[in-house]
């Protein structure tokens, strides 16, 4: 094999490994986020289409946080702060948010609990954070969550100690949203 012929083939494998390598970059999100989703890395919730078939004695408070991103001219807090529930009761709790801009704004909120151990067994029925969410100029809104925790919580040992979950929730502009123009309103 001649001098040509090597580095044709050395750039041809430098190339697929390049390619493979972007390739494998943007799949990484989607991959590490449904890992999150099935096993409640990183305290991701779980979604359900029901409550739970079976309530406990023991009962877990249920904290909630909120936040907003920088550049999002949101105002966004927890109605309630806790609420403390038998372990497979449904709890529904309620988030305001409040447009303080002067124009239509997408935003969609992002979410996890601590501790992450606890991220399996907290279950979501509907939640405002499954979809984005569109205020119109200085609109405020109330959002409900339905969750529970599942039963299951309580077979865990390692979860003995856990006597208190947060649930965070941060808001973020959503810029893959349809831009609203001025014939559409």
């Amino acid at each position: 094999m001649d001098g040509a012929s090597k580095n044709q083939k050395t750039a041809m494998i430098i190339s697929s490994v390049v390619v493979g390598m972007i390739g494998l970059s943007f799949a990484a999100v989607p991959a590490y986020r449904a890992f999150c989703q099935i096993t409640g890395w990183g305290g991701t919730t779980q979604r359900a289409e029901d409550g739970a078939d079976r309530t406990l004695a023991r009962e877990i408070t249920v904290r909630f946080d909120a936040t907003v991103s920088q550049g999002l001219a949101w105002r966004f807090k927890p109605e309630q702060l806790m609420q403390t529930l038998h372990i497979g009761e449904t709890g529904l709790a309620f988030f305001e948010a409040e447009n303080l801009s002067n124009k239509p704004v997408t935003g969609r909120a992002s979410f996890n609990v601590s501790p992450a151990k606890a991220g399996k067994y907290f279950k979501k029925i509907e939640c405002f954070c499954f979809t984005e969410q569109i205020l119109q100029p200085g609109e405020k809104v109330s959002m409900p969550v339905t969750y529970f925790i599942d039963p299951a919580l309580n077979d865990e040992k390692n979860l003995d100690d856990v006597q208190t979950i947060t649930l965070a929730y941060t808001f973020f502009a959503w810029d893959d949203a349809p831009q609203v123009t001025a014939a559409a309103e």
